[in-house]
């Protein structure tokens, strides 16, 4: 709906002010804007976190919960499985678990390892990941500032063809276009797609990583022999903390006599 209505501003505002779609719909501009700036990217970032980037985009367009009732229904099963019949239950039902980060901590929970050591060799992957989700913003990020700088190169590009047709008039006008729609899409893809995108999928990203310590946590208070009913209490509370959260805003602010 945002991306739909940034369009839709823009495009509204240029047939207020009596001008045409077909105005700004330059496929030379925006092969240069486009074309530029994903291989600008793939100079600066590995193939791999370019990929990264662009699979990501799916938790940016779509608005996923990252903490969900059924995993921690899932959290809270587990703790009373280990509560009535120990730890070990645990180890034949390991590679049920979808969720890398669970399947790995409870494996080091099962195989004995103390609290302390658990949690350091977890935390290490919290760093790992919170580096990798890191670097997958920054492409969005380093996309934002090149697509600008390769809209003024197709100005310039377009200007270059306007001073070799001068005894041209016909073709003085369309490389005039390609000069100015250059930069509208620079600009304006820098503004509303990809700098929007990177801060979003930092939040998304975020939320994912409170989502893990939260699990680390929960797998520590599992070892710690934690009750199933504390168990989800606790994570029910983290639940609507983040509905209120949600709802807060929402909301309306209320105007204060």
């Amino acid at each position: 709906m945002g991306v739909l209505l940034a369009v839709f501003g823009i495009v509204a505002g240029l047939l207020l002010d009596g001008g045409s779609v077909k105005q700004i719909i330059q496929p030379t501009a925006a092969l240069i804007v486009l074309g530029g700036t994903l291989g600008a990217i793939m100079i600066q970032f590995p193939l791999h976190t370019v990929r990264e980037a662009m699979g990501e985009m799916r938790h940016v367009l779509v608005d996923t919960k990252p903490l969900s009732p059924d995993f921690v229904e899932e959290l809270v099963g587990w703790c009373l499985t280990v509560r009535r019949n120990g730890m070990l239950a645990l180890d034949p039902h390991l590679n049920d678990i979808k969720d890398p980060f669970l399947r790995k901590s409870l494996t080091f929970a099962v195989d004995g390892i103390a609290v302390r050591e658990l949690r350091e060799m977890m935390e290490i992957d919290l760093t790992i990941h919170e580096e990798r989700e890191e670097s997958v913003t920054k492409v969005l990020e380093a996309a934002g500032g090149f697509a600008p700088t390769l809209g003024i190169i197709g100005a310039v590009l377009g200007l270059i063809q306007v001073m070799q047709r001068m005894d041209n008039v016909g073709e003085i006008g369309k490389g005039i276009a390609v000069a100015f729609v250059s930069t509208l899409y620079g600009i304006g893809v820098a503004n509303l797609f990809f700098i929007p995108l990177a801060g979003k999928l930092k939040i998304r990203m975020r939320e994912r990583q409170v989502v893990r310590e939260m699990t680390l946590d929960s797998v520590i208070s599992i070892v710690e022999g934690i009750s199933s009913r504390a168990l989800r209490q606790r994570l029910q509370s983290y639940l609507v903390e983040q509905r209120a959260v949600v709802a807060a805003q929402a909301a309306p602010e209320m105007a204060v006599p």
